[in-house]
């Protein structure tokens, strides 16, 4: 299913230092975290390992341009060269991609044998929010917008 990016409402900033409600579980944000976010530009968003061998694990997503000028994606995989790399077999070559767009993420699932999920739901495509649960394979993250304002 293909969804109109350019339709999605204007991100917001997060509520810092209090815990996100995210569908049946919570998160907290540690002071540090919290203060890390805070700092981000807007545009860019930062995946926080809340669970299992990447807890606690910061992934910095940055909007990069490519000679041409376009933003480039961000690869999740078992690949050694993907930008995020998780190495366990649960975990596809190229599991998913990270799209800026529009202040914010679109997450892709790149045709992985165990899915891409986001609040619990598997999806193909998905505009990400502050707070939103993503698993890829057996890793869970936290997904948070830079609150900066330029």
């Amino acid at each position: 299913m293909t969804q109109n990016h350019e339709a999605h409402p204007a991100t917001s900033t997060i509520s810092l230092g209090n815990v996100e409600s995210l569908g049946n579980n919570t998160f907290a944000l540690t002071p540090e975290e919290s203060d890390t976010i805070a700092t981000l530009p807007a545009g860019s968003a930062l995946l926080i390992g809340i669970e299992g061998q990447v807890k606690g694990t910061r992934f910095l997503l940055t909007v990069e341009q490519d000679q041409n000028g376009a933003d480039q994606p961000i690869v999740a995989g078992r690949k050694p060269t993907s930008d995020i790399f998780l190495d366990d077999v649960t975990v596809s070559r190229e599991h998913a991609v990270f799209v800026p767009n529009a202040g914010t993420f679109i997450l892709t699932d790149g045709n992985s044998l165990n899915g891409t999920y986001v609040n619990g739901d598997r999806v193909e495509e998905a505009i990400l929010k502050n707070g939103d649960e993503i698993r890829i394979g057996k890793f869970h993250f936290a997904f948070y917008l830079g609150a900066r304002q330029n």
